[in-house]
């Protein structure tokens, strides 16, 4: 008894300890902590604003500074450039446009080729096949096949002869390498200088007259493809300023002014002269000889069809096998004319020679504007010329001095010279 009064007192001892220990484990309160925060001072800053805004307005614009007779110098030059780089996109549109229009003329040369060949030595197969000695429905079916045949390769030549793939290619082409060449003299004239408005005008010139020489259009503004005789092209604008020479200033040998002598005038002049008697005379000859072959063949050809289409028109038991052969024999000397036309490009070889010519013409009239203008500090300075003038010619600057020199030599004796002026074509 006394043992379990015993155990009953531990039990509330440590119950009253265990709430004890918990009421000491309990966590007091913290003490609250005030922060101030200080007042922005708005006057200050309303004051600070207002008196940015007035300096502000004090502080004169960039464009009221442009005013001064340099500044409005430099606006000038600048307008000539900003031209000239207008220009230069233009060509370059140009040149882009020449090149895609040149491919896809040489397409249409390439498929109308193979299109009108083998639609003829079809047409002249079926007539063969019915000069063999074939009767019945079957004679029939060719010969309508083979005269339908005939005919479309008439019409088809017809149109090709008269457009000339090959001679367009051709104008491309040499349009490309043109204002390829423009374009790089208008670069030259913007990096080494300052370019004016006659710089400008003298480009635009040179772009229109290019255009003219060689339309993009066919229809309308073409260039006629089969003229009497070799005209040669011209791509650069005429001159309309009078030049007249000055007769009372004469060279005596030595630099009379911007680089030229009176050895230098006489060299240019018998450089003319050998471009006349030689290299223009003789392109216009092989120009004026490639245009009657072509005339000659451009005519064969639809004609040789025409009389294939006939032929085999007329094919039948009753005729005997003579319309077939004459049909069949024809088809195939049309197809051969055509090769030799479209394929040898004929027409390309005649704007070639159109092309070249033209060449010469240019070096010639350029040497002769040059040499007409009296004052020589307005010509381009002489060395620069001749050396110009040979790399045109393909020549050296001592290779052209001696071709006027044999030249000179020729007149007197009185004895054709044998040389070209040019070595490149």
């Amino acid at each position: 008894m006394a043992s379990l009064q015993a155990s009953s007192n531990f039990l509330l001892s440590s119950s009253s300890s265990s709430k004890q220990i918990y009421a000491a484990l309990s966590v007091p309160k913290l003490p609250s902590i005030g922060f101030s925060v200080p007042k922005v001072p708005t006057k200050g800053l309303s004051l600070e604003l207002n008196t940015r805004d007035v300096f502000t307005n004090k502080i004169p614009f960039e464009k009221n500074l442009v005013t001064s007779p340099f500044v409005q110098e430099t606006s000038s030059v600048s307008m000539a450039t900003l031209q000239l780089y207008a220009i230069l996109e233009s060509i370059a549109d140009r040149v882009e446009m020449h090149n895609n229009v040149g491919q896809q003329r040489d397409n249409w040369n390439t498929l109308l080729l193979n299109s009108i060949n083998m639609t003829t030595l079809t047409a002249a197969t079926m007539a063969g096949f019915t000069a063999t000695g074939v009767h019945g429905d079957s004679v029939l079916g060719l010969k309508l096949a083979s005269t339908l045949l005939f005919s479309a390769a008439t019409g088809m030549l017809v149109l090709m002869n008269k457009i000339q793939p090959s001679q367009l290619v051709e104008e491309q082409r040499n349009a490309t390498r043109l204002f390829k060449q423009l374009q790089g003299q208008i670069e030259t004239l913007v990096a080494i200088g300052s370019p004016s408005k006659e710089d400008v005008k003298d480009a635009m010139e040179k772009v229109l007259a290019l255009d003219k020489a060689y339309p993009l259009p066919l229809l309308g503004v073409m260039l006629e493809k089969f003229p009497e005789s070799l005209e040669p092209a011209v791509w650069w604008p005429k001159k309309t300023r009078s030049q007249k020479t000055n007769k009372d200033k004469h060279l005596k040998g030595k630099v009379e002014s911007n680089g030229w002598t009176e050895e230098l005038e006489m060299e240019m002049r018998e450089v003319v002269e050998v471009i006349k008697r030689k290299d223009s005379e003789d392109y216009e000859k092989l120009g004026n000889k490639a245009l009657k072959m072509n005339k000659v063949l451009a005519a064969s050809g639809p004609l040789l069809t025409g009389i294939a289409a006939v032929g085999s028109a007329f094919m039948d038991s009753s005729n005997g096998p003579w319309a077939a052969i004459m049909a069949a024999v024809a088809g195939a000397l049309a197809s051969a004319v055509n090769t030799l036309e479209h394929g040898g490009q004929v027409g390309m070889v005649f704007e070639m020679y159109r092309n070249n010519a033209g060449f010469f013409k240019h070096v010639q009239e350029s040497i002769e504007s040059t040499l007409n203008e009296s004052d020589l500090d307005k010509r381009e300075n002489g060395e620069l010329f001749e050396m110009k003038v040979a790399l045109q010619l393909g020549r050296s600057l001592s290779q052209l001095r001696d071709v006027a020199r044999k030249s000179s030599y020729s007149g007197i004796e009185g004895s054709p010279i044998d040389e070209f002026a040019s070595k490149l074509f």
